[in-house]
C-alpha cells in the first residue's frame, strides 16, 4: 500500500471511512459484517481509520475500538467531537452541534472510553459551532493534546478563513471535507489554505455517496432513513439528470482499464500528494476494489477527461439541503 503524510503520521494513501458500518445509509450491517470489513482493511494494508462520536451515537466507535484494539499500534486512529447525540426530555436522541470547551473535553473522554484507547491520533472538530469562537474550541482541544489524550488536531467542513484562524491557535494537521469529481467546493479556497499551513486534506465521500460507483441507479430504493434522501442531488428529478453523466464516465473507466470507482479515486489522488480519500463501504469486495485504485495508472488525458465530464457545472443539485448547508462553514458554488 502506498502511503501519504498527515501531520506526524505516515498513513495508507486510501483510508477507511467507518461511518456507514453503523450510520447514515439505512439499516447498517451487523456487527459481524462490520468486523469483517475492518479486519479486511487491516489485512490489505489500510492504516487510516476514521470514525466519530456521532456515528451510530457512539456505536461506531465501540465497533472500531473492539475490533482494532489488538492492532492499535499498526493504525492511525481518527475520531471527531463537537457533534453527537443528546437525549432530550422526551427521551429521543438527537444530533447536536456543541463546541463549548467542556463539551469537547467530555466528548473526547467518552470517545477514548468507547475506542478502548489511551490516545486518539487525530481528533477533529466535527462541525464548528458558530455560537462559540473557533479559537475557544481549538484552544480547548489543544489542551487535550497537552494532556496526552490526543496527538494531533483536525477540522471538518470549515472555510479557508476558519482554517487559518484555528491554525493560529494550534497547528492543524488535517482538514476533512467532502471532495470528489462531483463536489469541488474545496478547490475554491480550502485546498490552498491547507497547503499554506501544511495540513493534509482528507476527502470524505470521494465516491459521491455511491453515485460514482455506478451501482446506485434508483434512488427510490433508498431506505426511508437514508441521509441521501433529503440531499438535492439525490432527489428523483435531479438524480435522473445526473445519471446521464454515468455512461460516458463508465466508458472512460473501461478505456483506462479500471472500474468507475477506481477512476474516481484515482482522479482524487492525482489532485495532490497531500490528499487522502477515505471511502466507506459495507462490503469486502468493494473495499478491495477501492484500495486497488492506489495502484491504477491513469494518464493525464484520462484525468482531464474525467474532470470535464463530472464537475460543479455538470452536476445538478446542491450538496446539502438548506438546514444542513447552514450547519457547515464551507464555501459553496
Amino acid at each position: 500500500m502506498q502511503t501519504r503524510k498527515i501531520g506526524p503520521f505516515e498513513v495508507s494513501a486510501i483510508g477507511l471511512g467507518c461511518m456507514n458500518l453503523s450510520h447514515a445509509y439505512g439499516v447498517p450491517p451487523s456487527a459481524e459484517e462490520g468486523e469483517r470489513v475492518l479486519l479486511a482493511a487491516l489485512d490489505a494494508g489500510e492504516t487510516l481509520f476514521d470514525t466519530a462520536a456521532l456515528y451510530g451515537f457512539g456505536a461506531n466507535e465501540q465497533l472500531v475500538g473492539r475490533v482494532l484494539k489488538p492492532h492499535r499500534q499498526r493504525i492511525t486512529l481518527c475520531s471527531k467531537g463537537g457533534m453527537g447525540g443528546v437525549k432530550g426530555d422526551d427521551g429521543v436522541v438527537r444530533r447536536v452541534i456543541d463546541g463549548r470547551p467542556e463539551t469537547l473535553r467530555s466528548n473526547c473522554e467518552d470517545s477514548l472510553r468507547r475506542l478502548g484507547t489511551d490516545v486518539i491520533d487525530l481528533y477533529y472538530l466535527h462541525r464548528w459551532d458558530k455560537k462559540v469562537p473557533i479559537e475557544e474550541s481549538i484552544g480547548a482541544m489543544s489542551r487535550l493534546v497537552e494532556e496526552g489524550k490526543v496527538r494531533a488536531l483536525g477540522l471538518s467542513e470549515v472555510s479557508a478563513a476558519t482554517v487559518r484562524r484555528a491554525h493560529a491557535v494550534y497547528p492543524i494537521a488535517a482538514v476533512q471535507t467532502e471532495y470528489s469529481l462531483w463536489t469541488r467546493n474545496p478547490e475554491i479556497a480550502v485546498l490552498a489554505a491547507c497547503r499554506e499551513i501544511g495540513a493534509a486534506f482528507v476527502a470524505f465521500s470521494p465516491l459521491a455517496r455511491a453515485f460514482l460507483t455506478g451501482v446506485l441507479t434508483d434512488v427510490s430504493s433508498l431506505d426511508a432513513k437514508d441521509i441521501r434522501r433529503p440531499m438535492p442531488r439525490f432527489s428523483p428529478e435531479n438524480y435522473t439528470l445526473n445519471l446521464k453523466l454515468l455512461p460516458p464516465f463508465e466508458a472512460l473507466a473501461r478505456e483506462a482499464g479500471c472500474t468507475p470507482a477506481q477512476l474516481a479515486l484515482g482522479w482524487l489522488l492525482d489532485q495532490g500528494p497531500d490528499i487522502v480519500p477515505i471511502p466507506g463501504t459495507t462490503r469486502v469486495d468493494h473495499l478491495r476494489e477501492n484500495l486497488a485504485a492506489a495502484d491504477v495508472k491513469l494518464d493525464a488525458a484520462v484525468i482531464a477527461r474525467a474532470g470535464e465530464l463530472i464537475n460543479q457545472s455538470t452536476v445538478i443539485g446542491n450538496r446539502y439541503a438548506a438546514q444542513a448547508t447552514q450547519e457547515v462553514d464551507t464555501e459553496e458554488f
